[in-house]
């Protein structure tokens, strides 16, 4: 009896089965197919036709187009990204009817003390929402108080949505859209919207941590040398020969400073000195390859036009920051900070130094050795900024340059001729 209870179900089932099979049907499959939704076909470009594509502003901006030539009544949209930046919390790319590319606005680090942040969505998101959802028809006193919400209404909006975009480890990202068809966004649009989410927030994730690696590298070892690391310039002991011209600037008395002031004073200190130098030279071509304590190191290389008088003109810059920048100290009471600057030209070596586990893109030879040597001298010669000759021969206003005399130069068994530079 037992044996006939366990058999007579599965008989019934091989039964239907059969009796299915007879009719032409495939028990396997569902029902029907899946309704399709309005984006369906974004939704398969967004995982298929993106691969070539970089960034994601181009990306946000096409994908709207394609909506619209879908059917769905957009009239606008934004993505809000966190981002790790040292100057921004994270960035807004904002899409408008008609435009064929996306604003990108950074966003500062103190936005949420702000009142285009406070009650705004992304304010909601913040707090854990999971929608935020406005008509903007109806009676303003009726819906969500926010400038936001009244400047979609002057411009003939009538409905907004927006959601959270979830990135891996619970990383919340915005994403919003609205619309000016009267009545607002029907339920076709929001589903098919919706539909779309998981795929885009794929997309975003992987070139959002692309430009974050980049931006990091960027941040910490310089463009030029964070595009060789991207490019594949990560193996211990591998580098190239660039003839350039090298700065190394030191900050003087710093030993004092740190000992006699609070540790967030000594922080500010350096930031401010770290912009006045380091904003020249990035701006005049040079590539700021480290930071040491109160010093940095700096390379112009040869092969870019006019390379050493780029360098010269970032001194100069540099130098009247740092008036500036003592006249501001000089009113808050602080003593006015010195530096020493050496300058020398040659070969060095560019690339990777260091462990097996921890590698430093830097350059390394006798010519930084001897920039370093002509900074220290600065103190004795009692010039800010020397030049050694090799450097100076291949100036061409000369006649801003001051001969010293010649020095004996730790490391180096002939004197060294030396000119300061006064622009």
């Amino acid at each position: 009896m037992q044996l006939a209870r366990l058999t007579r179900p599965r008989q019934r089932t091989i039964s239907a089965l059969m009796q299915a099979a007879a009719k032409g049907q495939d028990m396997s499959a569902p029902d029907k197919n899946p309704p399709a939704t309005l984006s369906d076909g974004v939704v398969d470009w967004l995982t298929n036709g993106t691969r070539d594509e970089r960034f994601i502003d181009n990306i946000f901006a096409q994908m709207c187009i394609r909506l619209q030539q879908a059917g769905i009544p957009l009239k606008r949209s934004t993505l809000h990204v966190l981002i790790h930046h040292p100057q921004w919390l994270g960035a807004r790319f904002m899409w408008s009817d008609g435009m064929r590319e996306a604003e990108i606005a950074r966003v500062d680090y103190d936005v949420r003390e702000r009142s285009e942040f406070i009650g705004s969505p992304a304010n909601e998101m913040f707090d854990g929402a999971t929608e935020v959802r406005e008509n903007l028809e109806r009676d303003p006193a009726l819906g969500r108080k926010h400038a936001l919400y009244d400047e979609m209404r002057t411009k003939g909006l009538t409905d907004y949505v927006a959601w959270p975009l979830y990135h891996t480890l619970g990383k919340r990202h915005l994403i919003t859209f609205a619309t000016d068809r009267p009545g607002g966004f029907e339920e076709a649009h929001i589903a098919a919207l919706k539909k779309l989410l998981p795929v885009l927030a794929l997309v975003s994730e992987i070139r959002i941590k692309n430009r974050l690696a980049r931006t990091l590298l960027e941040t910490y070892v310089g463009a030029h040398a964070g595009e060789l690391i991207l490019a594949g310039a990560t193996r211990r002991g591998t580098g190239t020969t660039v003839r350039a011209a090298i700065m190394i600037c030191d900050l003087r008395d710093f030993t004092k400073i740190s000992d006699n002031w609070p540790r967030d004073d000594v922080i500010d200190l350096l930031n401010d000195y770290f912009d006045a130098m380091s904003e020249p030279i990035a701006r005049h071509g040079g590539e700021i390859l480290k930071f040491i304590g109160d010093g940095l190191l700096a390379i112009f290389p040869l092969s870019q036009p006019n390379a050493c008088a780029n360098l010269l003109h970032a001194v100069t810059e540099a130098r009247a920051a740092m008036v500036a920048l003592n006249e501001r100290n000089n009113g808050s009471g602080r003593a006015p900070l010195n530096y020493g600057i050496g300058v020398h030209v040659g070969d060095v070596m560019y690339g990777n130094i260091g462990s097996t586990t921890r590698l430093d893109f830097t350059v390394i030879g006798p010519a930084v050795n001897m920039a370093s040597r002509l900074e220290a001298l600065t103190k004795q010669v009692g010039r800010p900024v020397l030049l050694s000759r090799d450097f100076a021969e291949l100036v061409e206003r000369k006649s801003e340059l001051e001969r010293v005399g010649e020095y004996e130069v730790r490391g180096f068994s002939d004197p060294i001729e030396l000119f300061a530079f006064h622009g």
